[in-house]
């Protein structure tokens, strides 16, 4: 279980970085925004090991990871987004989404509808836990 979670732990950190540099974000946000974006995901995947729903571990894993993000992006005076980004790569809905077309494009229309119901609510989960993480930093 700890090599699972170490490679996941580099896999988000890794992928995020890539996405970072792709983005052009500043060269100085990488390390923070990888560590965020491994953070998140490590959150999400510990939540969903202990029985929890994937709905709940991605709101609690982009929560998170937003009030890190604010927090980050605060000390190191750039703009949310920076930051914000690395916590929704990690637990994006893009593969529920892949497999909403992948579905509907071979005619299975029942189970592309069903994917892209619980790709909608991940996004949701996302959304939501985005704007709690930015009204909790503004509160505090």
């Amino acid at each position: 279980m700890f090599g699972k979670a170490l490679l996941y732990l580099a896999g988000a950190f890794f992928g995020t970085v890539g996405f970072a540099v792709l983005t052009r974000v500043p060269r100085r946000t990488l390390l923070p925004a990888g560590g965020i974006a491994a953070v998140v995901y490590l959150a999400y995947w510990f939540l969903l090991q202990s029985g929890l729903s994937e709905y709940t571990a991605v709101f609690v894993g982009t929560l998170l990871g937003s009030v890190l993000g604010h927090i980050c992006a605060r000390k190191m005076r750039v703009i949310n987004t920076v930051f914000l980004m690395s916590a929704i790569v990690p637990v994006g809905p893009g593969l529920g989404l892949y497999r909403m077309m992948a579905n509907l494009g071979q005619g299975r229309i029942a189970q592309g509808g069903r994917d892209g119901v619980q790709a909608m609510i991940i996004i949701a989960m996302t959304a939501l836990g985005l704007i709690l993480g930015s009204l909790s930093d503004r509160t505090l």
